[in-house]
């Protein structure tokens, strides 16, 4: 498996996912810069994503929604803050409503991604940080965690 650890940290409000891949560095950056391979890691399993917009610039947004295994749809958004090309990716997270903008209701996060390459071997890090605890709480009730560790053991299927 690919996720190499997980870790809840409550009193820094983040969540830390390491990630090994046998790839180097530039074909990793293309799962996240690429919609189609997005869409084909994004959510665990049960809940493929379907990126309907996707501006890939500091700046720029993306729309998705995840499709559960009874038909419903679960929306989300991105706003990207920060693209330094085949190394590093901050964005805003959130849910959205199903007119694609953003659920008021439900807590926003910032993830943060980082590859370190090393020839054919690149270790993926993403931190994400909180608003709150309560927030943080309530994702991980949710499954956040376990959710992003089902979807991101899909990658190495497209390195």
């Amino acid at each position: 498996m690919t996720v190499m650890s997980s870790t809840a940290d409550r009193e820094n409000l983040k969540m830390t996912v390491v990630a090994e891949f046998n790839s180097p560095a530039e074909k990793v950056w293309e799962v996240w810069a690429d919609p189609r391979k997005l869409e084909k890691w994004w959510g665990p399993p049960t809940w493929p994503a379907t990126f309907t917009e996707y501006e890939f610039e500091e700046g720029g947004t993306a729309r998705y929604h995840m499709t559960g295994p009874e038909g419903e749809k679960a929306p989300g958004f991105w706003r990207f803050e920060l693209i330094e090309a085949k190394r590093q990716i901050r964005f805003l997270d959130g849910f959205a409503r199903e007119d694609g903008e953003i659920d008021e209701n439900m807590p926003t996060m910032v993830m943060e991604m980082t590859l370190e390459g090393n020839g054919d071997h690149t270790t993926m890090t993403t931190v994400t940080t909180f608003n709150s605890l309560e927030d943080l709480e309530q994702l991980l009730e949710m499954g956040m965690e376990e959710g992003i560790r089902e979807a991101m053991g899909q990658i190495d299927a497209l390195l």
